[in-house]
């Protein structure tokens, strides 16, 4: 009975793309962003607000929205809707939440997705006919304790979920050469998730070129570099983590380029993990970088909780020294070179890609889109060049110490 049920129901969901296929070109609703808007109502008083959130569309649409978790996010999925020149950062109310994105995932559909200030439901969902068959998607989300927060709005994630991008496939594994240093670049973001846009520069984009930069200058040097992506591809947070170990990296490098508040923060800064950690900026940022669970690159199979933890424990006494002694590399040649730091350039956060255990791992922020000189660095190639060298220098100086320092240290 759940088999055939689960058959009709992918009948209808696949009913749609068989009839564009064989229909005429259909018209294609577009979203009037001036006539869109997001609100919170109420005075807040340190407590959340409600959001009421209201789309403008030129034609009425199948749509279906839900939330999902780690962080709160409403995901808000179109049949054929085109954004058009429109910025998210440009809809009114924009600055009421952490983040807005949108773009096409998949043939046919729009995604949105709106990063929401805390968990919240969504209290109701309608769309409301307007003139000359136009349409306004209007909901309202209600903020909801921790604990009551539900994701999939209570649908269980394979429905919920059915239509996300498969993640893009990681390439084979290419044999070691004996001796040699193994750096797995990670070029944060990719596909449906842009990261930070600024104006026609993408974070995704911008981290790919300069992982590409930084992979031909360690290539060079006699590195081995694998990247996580080549391309505009999107890769699940757990899929980075794992392509390092799986390759039996030496250490995993994550580039960014994000965006805070203008004002709050410029220059480079380099993370390290700390599941503790409690900076506004590190939290403000953890919205973009997904906290998502990772198993530590250990055999686990059969051990319970308490053993689990003390075996991530003693990898990370090995692992942890190692990542802020390259943090520290990072931070000297940066410095050393003379180019713009952050105010506090060393920082700790419990980002999703520093989470292994077993692999040496660093978070770059090369910098912040929101703040205009980094944004014409990290754009232009020769301001890319000088932190692109810095980071090298650190990633060779480092490996150098560390070899020496193995036989002290692992024993």
């Amino acid at each position: 009975m759940r088999l055939r049920a689960l058959l009709i129901l992918l009948a209808l969901l696949l009913a749609p793309l068989a009839q564009a296929q064989t229909s005429p070109t259909r018209a294609v609703a577009v979203l009037d962003a001036a006539a869109s808007s997001l609100v919170a109502e109420g005075r807040d008083k340190g407590a959340p607000r409600p959001l009421d959130l209201r789309l403008a569309l030129s034609r009425a649409v199948p749509y279906r929205a839900y939330v999902i978790g780690g962080p709160p996010r409403l995901v808000l999925d179109f049949r054929r809707v085109d954004f058009g020149d429109n910025r998210p950062e440009a809809l009114a109310g924009a600055d009421l939440v952490p983040g807005i994105r949108w773009g096409n995932f998949r043939r046919g559909w729009t995604r949105m997705v709106v990063e929401l200030p805390g968990p919240a439901r969504i209290d109701s969902a309608e769309l409301q006919p307007q003139a000359e068959g136009a349409a306004v998607l209007a909901l309202r989300l209600e903020p909801v304790a921790a604990e009551d927060f539900a994701p999939h709005g209570g649908a269980a994630p394979e429905s919920a979920l059915w239509d996300l991008p498969a993640p893009a496939e990681l390439p084979p594994v290419p044999p070691r050469r004996d001796g040699t240093l193994r750096v797995m670049l990670d070029p944060g973001h990719g596909g449906i998730d842009p990261g930070a846009v600024t104006g026609d520069v993408t974070e995704a984009g911008l981290m790919l070129t300069f992982a590409e930069e930084l992979a031909a200058l360690l290539r060079r040097a006699g590195v081995e570099v694998l990247l996580t992506r080549d391309g505009d591809d999107f890769v699940g947070l757990e899929a980075r983590a794992s392509a390092a170990r799986a390759a039996g990296a030496d250490v995993l490098i994550s580039l960014h380029a994000d965006a805070l508040p203008e004002g709050e923060a410029a220059g480079t800064a380099f993370y390290i993990w700390n599941d503790s950690a409690d900076d506004r900026a590190a939290r403000q940022l953890a919205l973009r970088h997904d906290r998502d669970d990772l198993l530590a690159g250990l055999d686990l199979t059969g051990t319970d909780d308490e053993v689990t933890g003390v075996l991530m424990d003693l990898a990370r006494r090995d692992t942890q020294p190692r990542s802020e002694a390259l943090a520290g590399f990072m931070v000297a040649e940066t410095r050393r070179a003379g180019l713009p730091m952050h105010g506090r350039p060393l920082q700790r956060a419990g980002f999703s890609v520093l989470k292994s255990p077993d692999i040496p791992s660093i978070l770059v922020e090369t910098g912040f889109l929101t703040d205009s000189a980094d944004r014409a660095r990290l754009a232009d190639p020769a301001g890319r060049a000088g932190l692109v060298a810095a980071l090298a220098r650190a990633v060779l100086n480092w490996a150098h110490d560390d070899r020496i320092r193995a036989p002290l240290l692992r024993q």
